[in-house]
C-alpha cells in the first residue's frame, strides 16, 4: 500500500511534513518521506491523498472493554461478540490501541494472542487482566464490579494474584485506591506498595486509580508507574512532581472525559444530536439519554454540584505537570456505562487543550507518550519499521483540535478499517 501528497504529523512532536509519502508492507511501514523521492513499487496500491493529514492511531491507556451493553455494567457481557464491537468501534474513531484497566475475563488474552499472531482489522488490545482491591474495596460496590477486581487482605494474597497474572503476561497491573468520597473502603496502604513491588519483580508496570493528592504521594513514593486518573481534590503540589520525576511516574491518563461524563448528561445540550456522538450510540441508549427523567436522575445525584469542580480540578493538575515535565500520557476510562467508546478519546484531546495543552502536545502525548508507557516499541509514531497504524484527516488537528474528528481513513497494521 502506498500513501501519498498529504501532511505527515508523525507523533515525535517534530514538525509536519508536507507532501510526503508511505510506503507500508505487510502491515509495516516501509519507507516513508518526501513524495518527490517516492518510488512506487510494482503492483502497489497507491491512494492519493492531497489536502490531508497522516497521524498516528490514538493509543488509549485506559479503557474498559466487554462489560457494557447499553446502559447496563455486568460480567456476563464480557464476550467475543461484545469486545469485537467494542474494539471495532473504537478503530472507527481512529482508537488503534486500548489498555483495558483491570475489569477483564480471561477471554482477553485468547483475543490479544490472536491478534498478536497477525494483523488485526480492529483496535488492538492492551490488558491488565483483573485489578486489585482490598477485600470489599471501592469498586466492588459499583453495579457489575463483585468479582472484577481481585480483593487482597495480605501480602501472600498478592504475592499469590500477581503471579497469577504475571503468568498470563499481562501489559500493566492495576489498583483502585479510592473510597468513593468516602462512602466505601480504600485497599490498605501496604498493600497497594506490595502490589507495586511484586509487580516490579516480574518487571509489569503499575497504574492506579486515585482521587486524592495524599494518596497519589504516597503510591508514587513507594514506585508507582503512573496514575490512572488525574488528582482531584485539590491541586498537586512541589512534593508530588518532585517525587514523580525522581521516580519516572507518569500521569498515565488525565480522564478529563470521565469527570464531564458524571454531570454533562443532566444537561447535555448539543451533544445528543452531534452525528460524530450518535453515530457510535444506539438509538435505544440515545432516547434514554433526551428522556426529562433520566437527565432529572443524574441532577439528582448527591454529589452533583461538587462533579465541575472535579473536573476543573483535573484540567488544572494537567497541566501543571505538564509544564513541570512530568510525563504525561493518554486516557479516558471510556467503556463503562454513558463513557462512549472512541468518541471519549476525541473529546479528550479537546480537554486537553481547553486545560491549556497545545495540540501538538496532545498529539504526541495519545500517540507516541502513550505508546512509550506501554512499551510498545513497534507502535505510537509514523517511522519506518513501526507498524502502520494511522489515520488520514480532511483538515489538520494542529489548527483545531477537534479536527481530529475529521476522519477520511483509519488504518490499523496495513489495514483500511
Amino acid at each position: 500500500m502506498v500513501l501519498d501528497g498529504f501532511t505527515l504529523i508523525d507523533g515525535t512532536g517534530r514538525a509536519p511534513v508536507g507532501n510526503a509519502a508511505i510506503i507500508i508492507v505487510d502491515g509495516r511501514i516501509d519507507w516513508l518521506g518526501p513524495k518527490s523521492q517516492l518510488k512506487v513499487p510494482a503492483g502497489a496500491q497507491v491512494t492519493h491523498l492531497a489536502g490531508k493529514y497522516v497521524m498516528p492511531g490514538i493509543i488509549n491507556l485506559h479503557g474498559h472493554l466487554g462489560n457494557t451493553v447499553g446502559l447496563a455494567q455486568d460480567p456476563k457481557n464480557f464476550t467475543r461478540e461484545n469486545v469485537e464491537k467494542q474494539l471495532k468501534l473504537y478503530a472507527s474513531y481512529g482508537v488503534t490501541s486500548v489498555l483495558s484497566l483491570g475489569t477483564d475475563q480471561d477471554l482477553v488474552f485468547e483475543m490479544r494472542a490472536e491478534q498478536r499472531a497477525g494483523r488485526p482489522h480492529e483496535t488492538r488490545i492492551f490488558t491488565a487482566g483483573r485489578g486489585f482491591t482490598g477485600i470489599d474495596g471501592y469498586p466492588t460496590t459499583a453495579p457489575g464490579m463483585k468479582g472484577m477486581p481481585f480483593e487482597v487482605s495480605s501480602p501472600a494474597d498478592v504475592q499469590n494474584d500477581v503471579a497469577q497474572l504475571a503468568g498470563k503476561k499481562v501489559d500493566a497491573v492495576k489498583i483502585w485506591v479510592d473510597d468513593h468520597l468516602g462512602r466505601d473502603k480504600k485497599i490498605p496502604l501496604e498493600l497497594s506498595k506490595a502490589i507495586i513491588a511484586d509487580a516490579h519483580k516480574h518487571g509489569i508496570k503499575v497504574a492506579a486509580h486515585v482521587f486524592y493528592l495524599a494518596d497519589a504521594k504516597a503510591l508514587v513514593d513507594a514506585d508507582l508507574d503512573g496514575l490512572a486518573h488525574s488528582v482531584r481534590d485539590q491541586p498537586v503540589d512541589d512534593a508530588l512532581i518532585a517525587s514523580m520525576k525522581k521516580h519516572g511516574a507518569w500521569q498515565a491518563a488525565a480522564t478529563l472525559t470521565r469527570e464531564e461524563s458524571t454531570f454533562i448528561f443532566a444537561q447535555p445540550g448539543a451533544l445528543l444530536t452531534d452525528p460524530f456522538f450518535t453515530r457510535g450510540v444506539s438509538p435505544t441508549v440515545l432516547a434514554i439519554l433526551k428522556s426529562p427523567e433520566y437527565q432529572h436522575k443524574i441532577a439528582s445525584d448527591p454529589d452533583y454540584s461538587k462533579y465541575p469542580q472535579f473536573l476543573k480540578m483535573a484540567m488544572h493538575n494537567l497541566k501543571t505537570l505538564s509544564d513541570a515535565g512530568v510525563k504525561i500520557g493518554f486516557g479516558t476510562d471510556s467503556g463503562p456505562p454513558v463513557r462512549f467508546p472512541g468518541y471519549f478519546e476525541q473529546w479528550e484531546m479537546e480537554l486537553m487543550v481547553q486545560a491549556g495543552l497545545k495540540p501538538m502536545q496532545v498529539l504526541t502525548d495519545a500517540t507516541h507518550n502513550a505508546a512509550e508507557f506501554l512499551g510498545a516499541k513497534d507502535l505510537g509514531t509514523l517511522e519506518r519499521g513501526k507498524w502502520a497504524d494511522l489515520i488520514v484527516l480532511d483538515k489538520s488537528p494542529l489548527e483545531n483540535i477537534r479536527n481530529t474528528r475529521s476522519i477520511h481513513m483509519v488504518v490499523i497494521a496495513g489495514n483500511k478499517i
